[in-house]
């Protein structure tokens, strides 16, 4: 990886590679940011939330021009494939070269948004630059809540241009995205003695994909989650099914990959439930040839339990994962090929005495936001858990006549002969909190090409990263 170009910017992104940062935990990456602003003689602030802010003084030739705010947030999804021993609390990511990718071994590779921090580090280092005054702010906890946006003050930023460095896709730049709510169910996790005449077994869905709920929801990936319990669910129609345990997915905004459920039946129906589960991934295996080409289904012998949950609870719980949406609801009338509403039934825990259920739902539309949001309640509601939403975060409104998003463009396409794409995303981007705060500011999104993010099989394209470096640093040095 020594020859790995450019070289300032790879040497920032590993450097934050070995810092642990999930998500509500950044005190390790927040301190090393005030580290390196006291080692480079940068003024270094940081706020009341952990936001970080970094200033950095106009080249010389540039002192009149305005000032410009570089973003990008300092947590990063933990997800790791079940038979990885990593702990995100202490270890660092390990990334390494697949070809024209760099990967992690096992886990995510945090290059959302560790990628953007990085370009940042490097510009604040490169002394070759030649750039207006800028604002390097790094946000906090942006995957599981957009913490570090919704407590920015007025008045923190000066700049009224900014740059968020958050995006995935070459040739790409974003004025526009999704806002988004979080739904929560809760079953009571009631419980009975375990009968000992069933057959208990452990079932287990494996091997998708994944991705993002936002950016990888309209790419017909399963849900671990939907393909469980839709076998479950079939099963409990034929039998006398108790269900002991059931966990799948682990963040709001992942697209579950796994999941897995201890059930019991009658012992004479242990044969037929063999050649049921075959049946079945004969089935989604054939729905999904093209999306899911490692999807996986087992089936193991389980310990006798002790207890068993309750009976009315498992049913009404199978009934309404079975009909909760999962996926695209609506796609936009206003931007071809764009998502407008979806929902992601991200993951179903039990968490001491209760069942929890969590979902996401985005929507360029605040109403459409609202009615997905709804109708996930209403489906859980009839089931008889308690519903919650979260405070949810406003999306951000597309301006065509972004100054500063045709300035992108134009220097995209001086460098490389191509059109960029300006459009919107179905993602959450901290430019919709910004917008609310700071109202004049013009803002566009921009990064280098991502794959399998929120997922182990995250990925960085080493051609595009270089791409991406090009590409911030004309737009500073023309802006």
């Amino acid at each position: 990886m020594e020859n790995l170009e450019p070289k300032i910017l790879w040497q920032c992104f590993f450097d934050i590679c070995k810092v642990p940062r999930p998500s509500k935990k950044e005190e390790k990456i927040i301190q090393f940011l005030l580290n390196f602003g006291k080692k480079n003689n940068i003024e270094t602030v940081k706020d009341h939330a952990g936001n970080v802010l970094m200033k950095i003084p106009a080249t010389a030739g540039c002192e009149k021009r305005e000032t410009v705010v570089l973003q990008a947030h300092q947590d990063m999804v933990c997800e790791k494939n079940a038979d990885t021993m990593h702990n995100f609390d202490h270890d660092p990511i390990l990334p390494c070269i697949d070809g024209e990718w760099l990967k992690a071994k096992g886990t995510t590779l945090g290059a959302d948004n560790g990628i953007g921090m990085a370009a940042m580090l490097a510009v604040a280092l490169d002394k070759t630059i030649k750039h207006p005054a800028l604002e390097l702010l790094f946000t906090v906890d942006e995957e599981t809540g957009l913490t570090g946006a919704f407590e920015l003050k007025s008045g923190f930023l000066s700049g009224k241009k900014l740059l968020n460095l958050d995006s995935e896709d070459d040739g790409e730049i974003f004025i526009g995205c999704a806002g988004g709510v979080d739904t929560v169910a809760e079953f009571p996790c009631q419980t009975e003695n375990a009968p000992e005449n069933l057959y208990y077994c452990k079932i287990a869905v494996k091997g998708l994909v994944g991705g993002h709920s936002g950016d990888d929801i309209d790419k017909n990936r399963a849900n671990a989650n939907k393909l469980l319990n839709r076998f479950l669910w079939q099963i409990y129609k034929e039998t006398e099914l108790k269900l002991v345990e059931i966990d799948g997915g682990n963040l709001r905004n992942a697209i579950p990959r796994e999941a897995y459920a201890i059930i019991g039946v009658p012992m004479e129906f242990k044969e037929k439930l063999a050649i049921a589960l075959n049946h079945y991934i004969s089935d989604v295996c054939a729905e999904y040839a093209a999306t899911e080409p490692t999807l996986a289904l087992t089936i193991e012998t389980a310990q006798q339990p002790k207890s068993v949950i309750a009976q009315n609870i498992a049913q009404n719980l199978l009934n309404s994962l079975y009909a909760c949406p999962h996926g695209i609801i609506r796609m936009s009338d206003d931007m071809k090929g764009l998502v407008e509403t979806s929902t992601n039934l991200a993951s179903v825990k039990i968490k001491g005495e209760v069942i929890k259920i969590e979902t996401s739902q985005r929507s360029s539309v605040a109403s459409a936001k609202k009615d997905i949001a709804n109708m996930v309640e209403s489906v859980f509601v009839l089931a008889g858990a308690k519903v919650s939403h979260g405070d949810g975060y406003p999306g951000w409104k597309p301006n065509p006549n972004s100054e500063i998003a045709h300035k992108i463009a134009l220097s995209y396409k001086k460098l490389f002969g191509k059109e960029a794409k300006i459009r919107a995303i179905h993602a959450g981007l901290e430019c919709g909190l910004f917008s609310e705060k700071y109202p004049e500011m013009d803002m566009a999104s921009f990064g280098p090409t991502m794959r399998g993010v929120h997922s182990p099989d995250e990925r960085l394209h080493i051609g595009d990263t270089k791409k991406f470096w090009l590409l911030l640093v004309d737009v500073l040095e023309n802006l």
